[in-house]
């Protein structure tokens, strides 16, 4: 997938002007995010949990090489391969040689963000293999040739009579006039369309939620099941996966699936969660005849111990996207790769480099929600704060925006002088806030032109604490504290 991340703003300005778009991502922000809260509200201990994952992660990040290795010599043990990839380029060579091994000329894939990440699909069609996507959100944007725009549900962005056409330019040899009304008439569609390439397909290529050290397992969560005909009908099962999904036990996994669903979907659980332990053994009555598993890096080990290097505990869970204010105005595709939403925002720079995705750590309000969800506790704001400071000291992006900034600074080195400014600012708007809020206000068109900005409804936070606004025993007793 060739990144239009340089292009986010008017990526943003297209979807913003969506109307199809907006209707789909306003059911987005009450679905996930009210069964989220519901889930994690049937569960006391869902905190605690949250906090036992981020340790988990933790330490495993802190030996990543030895959890790597461990996990490597129990999938050989297994009967499985290993393959070590550093970048995309590795990886895509990695797997069409053994699709070219296996005589394959169809490949059947489950949902995976690491492959669209190498962009395997079209390098396997390239070289005349064809990949079938099997995950029903990924078979749909696969048809309509567009990446997926989130991570967990990747057609979001589509409505049903959208999918309905898509059905309609692509199953030709269906009467044209067929009934597409319905949900299920939809999936009852591709559903047939996938057995035959299910039954048919040479090598299955799965991603992987987690990677077990202690039994060298691929862990897999679905809610369709389509990843466990993936692996286990073909003859040859490819796993590919970035170094940090690796856990040191089963009892780390299962502690890390506890957060995962409610946190995605709002699940207790997802309804398919398969482990995956190496090639068919002889008393198996079913499995692939070969397991590889293909490990990449691509960044990630230059991300070890960096700012970014909490980034790697994410769990691709989709929580932060869910509940971000930017996502749910513009969507995944404006993000321009693979990634969206807080988490893209931090991990695309460190894959592509700061240049390409300069815009995105500053598609975000701030508000902070993104870590409050987030299974696994990333810092995600304070990550956004690194790539923008390190934006600013290259002199990146606006020299308006930058110059603001010095601007800003200078006056807040000198309180006393940013006192008076912001009393006299805060009065100024007040006086003119007519009824509260102003519809037009200069330097703020980017807010105005969508919504209200609200007139200080007060005097400044400063001039109200030294006043002992709240009462003058809390004033005292605040000041007191504070000094």
């Amino acid at each position: 997938m060739q990144p239009t991340s340089p292009n986010f703003k008017q990526n943003a300005r297209d979807a913003i002007a969506d109307d199809p778009l907006q209707a789909a991502l306003a059911k987005l922000a009450v679905g996930f995010p009210m069964r989220r809260l519901e889930a994690a509200a049937r569960l006391p201990e869902f905190e605690d949990l949250r906090d036992q994952a981020r340790d988990i992660k933790n330490h495993v990040l802190e030996n990543l090489d030895h959890y790597l290795e461990a996990y490597e010599k129990k999938v050989i043990d297994s009967g499985g391969h290993v393959h070590w990839c550093r970048d995309a380029k590795e990886a895509r060579e990695t797997i069409l040689d053994i699709c070219r091994k296996a005589d394959a000329k169809t490949v059947t894939k489950s949902k995976s963000m690491i492959s669209e990440e190498i962009a395997v699909n079209a390098y396997l069609e390239e070289n005349g293999i064809e990949p079938v996507e099997t995950d029903l959100g990924e078979y749909i944007i696969q048809l309509r040739k567009e990446p997926p725009s989130h991570i967990i549900a990747p057609a979001i962005h589509l409505s049903k009579e959208q999918v309905a056409d898509t059905f309609r330019n692509s199953h030709i040899d269906l009467a044209a006039d067929r009934d597409l009304e319905e949900p299920r008439a939809l999936l009852e569609e591709a559903r047939a369309r996938l057995r035959e390439k299910f039954l048919g397909a040479d090598v299955g290529l799965t991603g992987a939620n987690m990677l077990i050290a202690e039994t060298g397992t691929n862990v897999l969560v679905t809610n369709e099941g389509n990843a466990d005909l993936t692996n286990n009908l073909p003859r040859v099962h490819v796993v590919i996966a970035s170094i940090e999904k690796i856990v040191p036990t089963l009892e780390d996994a299962s502690t890390i699936l506890r957060v995962l669903a409610r946190s995605a979907t709002g699940q207790d659980i997802s309804v398919y969660t398969t482990f995956c332990t190496g090639p068919r053994r002889p008393e198996d009555l079913d499995g692939p005849e070969e397991y590889h598993v293909v490990l990449l890096d691509n960044g990630r080990s230059e991300m070890i111990g960096s700012e970014f290097h909490e980034m790697l505990r994410c769990i691709r869970c989709g929580a932060c996207l869910n509940h971000c204010p930017i996502y749910k105005s513009v969507g995944g595709h404006a993000y321009g790769w693979v990634y969206s939403g807080p988490m893209g925002a931090v991990l695309i720079p460190n894959l592509i480099g700061m240049e390409e995705a300069q815009h995105l750590p500053n598609a975000s309000t701030l508000c902070g929600k993104c870590e409050s969800v987030c299974p696994m506790r990333i810092p995600l704001p304070k990550m956004l704060r690194k790539w923008r400071e390190r934006q600013f000291k290259a002199e990146m992006g606006s020299s308006t925006a930058r110059w603001a900034l010095r601007s800003w600074a200078w006056l807040a080195k000198r309180p006393a002088l940013y006192r008076w400014t912001m009393t006299a600012g805060v009065a100024l708007l007040s006086q003119f806030g007519g009824r509260g809020r102003f519809k037009s206000l200069p330097l703020a068109g980017g807010w105005t032109s969508k919504r209200d900005l609200a007139a200080p409804a007060g005097d400044t936070f400063i001039n109200q604490y030294h006043k002992g606004a709240r009462g003058d025993q809390s004033g005292a007793l605040m000041r007191k504290k504070v000094h």
